[in-house]
């Protein structure tokens, strides 16, 4: 957005808080909305746009409705997966919503909300410009093959997960483990790494380190969808405190974690959750993706079939289209 033009008052990395953190943060929080809503009544927009971030956004939708501001909402909360009362609040606050998965807008037609959009995936777009730009030379052949290591970028699941995927390095001599780091958080979430013999930190780069990577381990998330669409067999990993743990088990109702598994409606992706993710069982589902070469060309398979379910349509701009397309209406 910052590159497009746009005048950052407050960075979302100000806001990316999660679980048990989230408590003692909640005054910050706070006082970054009253922020965030003076600064909307000072600039008097013809639209606001809420970006995913549920908890935040929900809150400005309802203060914007009281303002008779159009206000959309793109990559909406996923209602689909807990907490679907918030269907009623996105049809009471929200002019129009954009949704960036195909099975989404059936959902909220339960709810009798109508004014939404499937507008195609960011993901498939992104990495389809990034095979745009790019021209990717594959390492020569005495190279060893990487697992690209995908820990999130959150600091409370770096701090989690990372160790756990650096175990594996003694039982895999074979391979180079290339993590995928973000540089505007503290360098020290990865000090583990970078003291780490035979491992590479490398910041921001995530698209070039999957599109050189063989296998890969990936924090839930976008990622894990992102690694797909690059056609990287990998293992999606997740773990968190034992408190945020044991409330999102009793209130999500999705049977997987990842995007990948979702999509297809069954397990494509092995998944390795909270107890779950320790090295001895991490080290076999990779074993699985390496040496298992029918499992292997299965998952690729899957991969594509989710792939094709996308679409081909470019998210971002055709949810730009519509929203202009609104407000020239009004």
């Amino acid at each position: 957005m910052e590159q497009a033009g746009a005048e950052l008052v407050v960075h979302y990395r100000e806001l990316a808080i999660m679980g048990l953190n989230m408590v003692g943060s909640l005054g910050k929080l706070m006082r970054y909305l009253q922020h965030c809503k003076k600064d909307i009544l000072l600039f008097q927009p013809d639209a606001v746009i809420l970006i995913d971030y549920a908890g935040f956004n929900l809150r400005i939708a309802k203060f914007t409705k009281t303002q008779h501001i159009k206000t959309f909402y793109y990559i909406p909360p996923k209602v689909w997966a807990w907490n679907s009362r918030r269907a009623h609040q996105l049809k009471a606050y929200v002019d129009w919503i954009y949704t960036i998965f195909p099975f989404e807008k059936d959902f909220y037609v339960k709810y009798n909300c109508h004014n939404v959009t499937y507008v195609g995936n960011p993901s498939v777009e992104e990495v389809a410009l990034y095979h745009q730009q790019h021209v990717v030379s594959k390492p020569a052949t005495a190279t060893k093959p990487i697992i690209a290591l995908l820990p999130g970028s959150r600091p409370q699941e770096i701090r989690r997960i990372l160790p756990t995927m650096l175990a594996l390095i003694p039982h895999l001599p074979d391979y180079q483990f290339v993590v995928a780091a973000v540089s505007e958080l503290r360098q020290e979430l990865y000090q583990i790494a970078i003291e780490t013999v035979g491992v590479q930190v490398i910041y921001d780069q995530t698209y070039d380190i999957l599109s050189r990577a063989s296998t890969a381990i990936v924090a839930s998330g976008t990622a894990t969808l992102e690694t797909a669409l690059f056609k990287v067999p990998q293992v999606v990993v997740y773990q968190t405190d034992r408190l945020t743990y044991f409330i999102a088990k009793h209130l999500v109702k999705l049977r997987y974690i990842s995007l990948v598994n979702i999509l297809a409606g069954k397990e494509v992706v092995r998944e390795l959750i909270q107890h779950q993710l320790t090295t001895k069982n991490l080290l076999k589902a990779m074993e699985e993706i390496i040496y298992n070469t029918d499992f292997r060309q299965e998952q690729l398979g899957n991969y594509a079939a989710i792939r094709d379910s996308l679409g081909e349509q470019k998210a971002s701009i055709y949810t730009a289209q519509s929203i202009v397309k609104h407000l020239l209406e009004v």
